[in-house]
């Protein structure tokens, strides 16, 4: 198939995934969506696979991993030997802040717009005895990034430093809900400014963030997923430590054979065993971490990152202003300052709280009765869609889901008087 030339963008680009026909997706932000020729290829490694599991598990595996990982490294300026493939960013970030010592007096800081999942984590780690304490800091959408680098330095500076404590700052590339690209490489230099570990939720950037230089950016941690945006199967998602910090990373999660305990007899492998920790720890399905190369070969054939991501972009734009003009409302980033490829508009529920039911009830609607999917959501006192912008979209989809929403927030209103 990458022998003959790429169809254009837009809706000849349906035949390249696997919707059923009719399905409009302006969701790709949740789960991504790999293409056929992803999939082709997970399912002829899968039987590769099972032709003789013990020879490709003991000594195919490692070799196609490792250029998977080189493949992923060269993508966004890392060293292959920073970097490791687990299987979500959650997980990632699991990794990360499970196996950092904690103390009483350390402090976890995070924002109110955090993944649930990530806060969720962060406060586990602070429930387990003697516990870190946590720090959130609030950011409203809109807002700018002046605003929010400023209220992050000072959110640093204020918090209590005592008896040596360490402080690790939990960062968003771009935050889920909202859809919105943060300064992060600079709150990654504010970090570092005051003393604060960075940890960089980064669960949207690789395939959405264009020219991605981790190396340069040097947050200790930083995890991308990669079946969100850069079309590998799920679940897949690079988990960068640089050689520094890898000390800290003692177990991958689960735990495999290649841990080491300073209880082992003389004779076992000395850290640190950063790498080999993440090679295999579980028998499970690798399929996914191996279909990094054929989604990035199936980039390439598309025209590469930068023609990507300049149509999703733009279309983004086009299609949030074209949204908020059929429902009456506006975009969040007026001057697209925060806007990647994902873009949120206001819905014309003013008067409607936020609320598990209504949330419910927005979802079942746009699914089973309108064939077409957006996230949505309720911040800042009013309710958004976040529509995610791909290469098998055109405005016509986002004009769609304008007449959907149209209906379905006038049932809304008018069951909430």
């Amino acid at each position: 198939m990458l022998s003959s030339p790429a169809p254009e963008f837009g809706h000849p680009m349906l035949e390249y995934f696997g919707f059923k026909p009719g399905y409009i997706n302006l969701n790709s932000g949740s789960y991504g969506a790999p293409p056929n020729y992803v999939l082709e290829a997970c399912a002829k490694k899968s039987k590769e696979i099972e032709e003789n599991p013990d020879i490709f598990m003991r000594f195919n595996y490692p070799l196609q991993l490792r250029k998977a990982r080189e493949r992923v490294a060269k993508l966004i300026h890392a060293d292959v030997d920073d970097c490791v493939l687990v299987t979500n960013a959650t997980l990632g970030v699991n990794t990360v802040l499970r196996n950092l010592q904690w103390d009483k007096e350390d402090i976890i800081v995070f924002t109110s717009v955090t993944y649930g999942a990530v806060e969720r984590t962060i406060k586990h780690e602070c429930d387990l005895p003697p516990g870190p304490q946590y720090s959130s800091m609030t950011i409203k959408f809109p807002t700018t990034k002046e605003d929010i680098l400023k209220n992050f330095r000072e959110h640093l500076k204020v918090l209590p430093r005592q008896n040596g404590n360490k402080i690790v700052a939990v960062i968003d590339g771009i935050v889920s809900n909202p859809g919105a690209l943060l300064p992060w490489e600079k709150m990654v230099e504010i970090c570092r400014e005051e003393g604060v570990v960075s940890v960089v939720d980064a669960a949207h950037n690789i395939g959405q963030q264009v020219d991605i230089d981790v190396a340069a950016a040097n947050p200790d941690f930083w995890i991308s997923n990669c079946h969100k945006w850069l079309y590998a199967k799920r679940g897949c998602a690079v988990l960068y430590v640089p050689k520094r910090n890898q000390h800290l990373i003692k177990s991958s999660i689960p735990t495999s054979w290649s841990y080491v305990s300073p209880s082992d007899p003389p004779g076992r492998p000395e850290a640190p065993n950063f790498i080999e920790q993440f090679n295999k720890n579980g028998t499970a399905d690798y399929a996914p971490f191996l279909s990094v190369t054929a989604a990035l070969d199936f980039r390439e054939w598309l025209g590469g990152e930068d023609k990507i991501n300049k149509y999703c972009h733009e279309l983004a734009l086009a299609g949030g202003g074209r949204l908020a003009e059929l429902l009456g409302t506006s975009v969040m980033d007026e001057d697209g300052e925060f806007t990647a490829n994902m873009v949120n508009v206001r819905l014309p529920l003013d008067d409607v709280p936020g609320s598990v039911a209504t949330n419910s009830k927005i979802m079942r609607a746009l699914l089973f009765d309108w064939n077409c999917y957006a996230a949505h959501f309720y911040h800042n006192g009013s309710w958004w869609v976040r529509c995610s912008s791909q290469i098998w979209n055109e405005v016509s989809d986002f004009e769609y889901l304008g007449k959907a929403l149209l209906k379905i927030c006038e049932d809304v209103r008018k069951e909430a008087k």
